[in-house]
């Protein structure tokens, strides 16, 4: 598993870096892909190569491929739907999802976690609570697993090796029956291997299935957090960049209703989002957020999840994502 970060690692002559990727869909997965390109021109590594990397939702597919070496180059040509070697073609993940979910299953989601947050109601997230009521989903993520199994390089000293080397990476999930929070691969967490964690944290309530590990069922950590900023308050590290397709600090105005539903969502996301910021803040360390803007926003439409708008999205963040860093660093040296 991934080395633990900690003060009495080896000396680093570049900052200690963390990247948080948030959940946002297929279509977050493509807006991140082009602000990765961005990103990459001013960091002193490469970025799948930096101290900590925390993946939620499709943010986890994203470290997932980061941290097997994945260059942002490549995942960016994935996106355009070239061809990789160590990639399926994007096609296969369409059909496991695809623009509206399967009907679901006529019951509660998690009666379990029902019971668990009517016995201690301060102890379980509103949202997490919320989806213990969604019936269950029923598409299943049978080609993510393969992708991400497909990321892993071969090892033949270590065949049962099932998790990246290079850096820490967490993968968030959330326990169905519980509704604790769960960074797979941090320390102390449950045992899981990596294309596991990453469809565990993939697994939307009332659209997929619960991923079933070690006898315990756990769906999307955005169910809890679109990107679980908070939780790098208690972690040694110098500059956290932040790519959060699932808020925007700038909207645009859409008349379709769906759109503008969205957005409501996105504001909401918006303000959990500012607070974890702050949270993380105040330790000291800087927060860098890179989000969505109006063009990015009219790109991507009022669903999340309509592979139609793959490309577009893409090439909308390689063409903003620069001017949005250069804006956001002249906000900080303002408030400096």
């Amino acid at each position: 598993m991934a080395r633990r970060l900690g003060k009495a690692a080896v000396p680093h002559r570049h900052p200690r870096i963390g990247l948080v990727l948030g959940a946002g869909g297929m279509l977050g997965a493509a807006w991140m892909a082009g602000a990765l390109v961005a990103l990459q021109e001013r960091l002193p590594v490469p970025v799948g190569e930096v101290e900590l990397i925390v993946g939620t939702s499709a943010g986890s597919v994203v470290a997932a491929a980061l941290r097997c070496g994945v260059a942002v180059e490549e995942i960016a040509e994935h996106q355009r739907g070239g061809s990789l070697t160590a990639l399926p073609d994007l096609s296969e993940l369409d059909r496991d999802s695809g623009p509206l979910p399967p009907l679901p299953r006529l019951r509660l989601g998690s009666p379990r976690l029902l019971a668990s947050t009517a016995r201690a109601p301060h102890r379980v997230h509103p949202w997490v609570a919320a989806s213990s009521l969604i019936p269950p989903g029923r598409a299943r993520h049978d080609s993510l697993t393969s992708l991400v199994q497909g990321l892993l390089p071969p090892d033949p000293t270590r065949p049962e090796r099932t998790w990246p080397r290079r850096g820490e990476t967490w993968i968030m999930a959330v326990d169905y029956d519980s509704g604790r929070r769960v960074a797979f691969g941090r320390s102390h967490a449950p045992a899981a291997t990596l294309p596991d964690a990453v469809v565990a944290s993939c697994s939307i309530p009332g659209w997929y299935e619960p991923k079933t590990i070690d006898g315990r069922r756990y769906v999307d950590g955005g169910v809890r957090s679109s990107t679980s900023l908070d939780l790098l308050a208690r972690v040694p590290l110098d500059q956290v960049y932040v790519l959060a397709p699932m808020a925007s600090f700038t909207m645009d105005g859409p008349r379709n209703p769906y759109a503008r539903l969205e957005r409501v969502v996105r504001r909401v996301m918006t303000a959990a989002l500012v607070r974890e910021m702050r949270k993380v803040r105040a330790t000291g360390v800087r927060v860098s957020m890179l989000m969505p803007g109006p063009e990015d926003l009219a790109a991507i439409g009022p669903n999340m999840m309509d592979p139609a708008r793959r490309q577009q999205v893409l090439e909308t963040s390689l063409r903003t994502a620069p001017h949005a860093l250069a804006a956001m660093d002249q906000r900080q040296q303002r408030a400096a």
